[in-house]
């Protein structure tokens, strides 16, 4: 089992920065790729980011590249999300999510391949 706690969500106006945690207890951290995902009101869970099990690779959705920056410290068992120039559209309950494998596969950007979830926290930001 594996337990993922999310905090640091919060209103910010527009251009604004998140600074996004997960905590995670259970098996071996840095077994797992880790991944944020995000839902909008009316919308899907839409991939955000990825990380692999070392930290080495990262990948993200083309919406947020330049803005966001995914991280981990595998001695902390700590995932975080650096978000900058938020937009309104970033609005939405934000996940982290712990995959099955170390490397970043092709599952890791759907989140019917991540067998564990945060209960998400809610980033919101204003025009």
């Amino acid at each position: 089992q594996v337990q993922l706690v999310e905090s640091g969500g919060g209103l910010v106006q527009a251009g604004g920065s998140l600074r996004l945690s997960c905590a995670a207890s259970g098996r071996s951290f840095s077994t797992s790729a880790m991944g944020w995902f995000r839902q909008a009101p009316g919308k899907e869970r839409e991939f955000v980011a990825a990380i692999s099990g070392s930290g080495r690779n990262t990948d993200y959705v083309d919406s947020v590249k330049g803005r966001f920056t995914i991280s981990r410290d595998n001695a902390k068992n700590t995932l975080n999300l650096q978000m900058n120039s938020l937009k309104p559209e970033d609005t939405a309950v934000y996940y982290c999510a712990a995959h099955p494998a170390a490397a970043l596969s092709g599952s890791a950007y759907s989140f019917e391949g991540y067998n564990y979830w945060g209960q998400g926290t809610q980033v919101t930001v204003s025009s």
